[in-house]
């Protein structure tokens, strides 16, 4: 529990409301965690396509089901997300009839917990989706995949045309919740957290005491023998789950620093220093395929689309492999299978690059 004391300032009496710098902390901490993640899982994809792949197909699906597992043990140990605990912070219900503050350790109710996991868990998930889907649908708009006069054309349209505006009108109802919370006017920085019934505060003394002892009960404390099969399942379930997130949650607790060292590393500004210091000149195109590649899916002639077998139209190159091919071909191909026809690169649709001649 050395992390909560380092972050604490325990005054008796003091107020546990904790300041802007700290809140804006814990929220940064899981958004830094989310991209160094997801650039190994590419990392290990471009690797070993075959084994690795799918952690870059389901990145989103794997992630957030690691996260509700990590968040729904802190909430339901401590009281408070992963971050929020990490930084020494809890989340205290509102109007509490009892009038008595819980301690951390003894959880959310059910009621506020679920509605924690809603909006740290799933409204992320449902963000990036969304995002994506926002993506896609400007790529289609851009390269007119569509008929004009489909009812369905002008319905996205219509949907990307407002999309900004609710993005903007979203951003700025959190940017004026935090300002009213700097100015004392609001007892939550994030409007999300009202919607949970919760307000976040600090740790106090009874907390951090009460925390340690339950962690050295837990650790003391052997599992009685179950008298059914039923309750050794739901025993070996129980362990197993609690397992996998106190794994997840030490390992994030370890390598936090790390992750964000990562995020900084692969930020665009830091890129854009590294490729200045380290410019090459452009390398050959691929002499040999990859060890799982067919050499039959090459054509012979090069103004050939591997994937039609027909004389390339609208030339688009895989910025990934190099190889070209039919916009619409490698377009609809990777947007199904997320990878390069030839080596089995993991891709995106932004990594189409299209080619124009002369000619055209």
């Amino acid at each position: 529990m050395a992390e909560h004391g380092a972050h604490i300032t325990a005054a008796s009496g003091a107020d546990d409301r904790p300041s802007i710098f700290e809140v804006v902390a814990q929220d940064s901490l899981m958004a830094a965690v989310r991209p160094a993640l997801q650039h190994v899982a590419k990392v290990l994809a471009e690797t070993n396509p075959a084994h690795y792949g799918f952690l870059w197909r389901w990145f989103d699906e794997i992630f957030t089901f690691l996260d509700l597992l990590l968040q729904q043990h802190y909430l339901s140990k401590a009281s408070a997300s992963f971050s929020e605990n990490f930084y020494g912070l809890k989340r205290i219900v509102m109007g509490d009839p009892s009038g008595v503050q819980r301690l951390a350790s003894t959880g959310l109710p059910k009621k506020q917990l679920w509605k924690s996991l809603l909006f740290l868990v799933l409204l992320p998930y449902l963000k990036v989706k969304l995002e994506k889907l926002v993506s896609s649908l400007r790529e289609e708009d851009e390269y007119s995949i569509h008929t004009p006069s489909s009812y369905w054309k002008r319905f996205y349209r219509a949907f990307l045309a407002a999309y900004p505006f609710v993005t903007m009108a979203w951003e700025g109802w959190f940017l004026i919740q935090q300002l009213r919370y700097i100015l004392g006017k609001a007892q939550h920085h994030s409007p999300l957290l009202s919607l949970a019934g919760v307000r976040l505060g600090r740790l106090s003394a009874e907390d951090i005491r009460a925390l340690e002892k339950t962690l050295a009960g837990a650790n003391r404390m052997q599992q009685p023998t179950a008298s059914s099969i039923r309750e050794k399942v739901q025993s070996a379930v129980k362990k197993a789950v609690g397992g996998l997130a106190l794994s997840i949650s030490t390992g994030l607790s370890v390598g936090v620093f790390f992750l964000q060292f990562l995020d900084w590393w692969y930020s665009s500004e830091n890129q854009e220093t590294i490729k200045s210091l380290t410019a090459l000149p452009t390398p050959p195109p691929p002499v040999h395929l990859d060890y799982h590649s067919d050499p039959s899916l090459l054509p012979k002639l090069k103004t050939v689309c591997p994937l039609c077998r027909k004389t390339r139209v609208n030339d688009t190159a895989l910025a990934t492999s190099g190889y070209v091919f039919c916009y619409r071909c490698v377009y609809n191909y990777v947007r199904s299978h997320q990878t390069c026809p030839i080596t089995g690169y993991a891709t995106e649709v932004q990594h189409l690059v299209k080619l124009y001649s002369p000619e055209n």
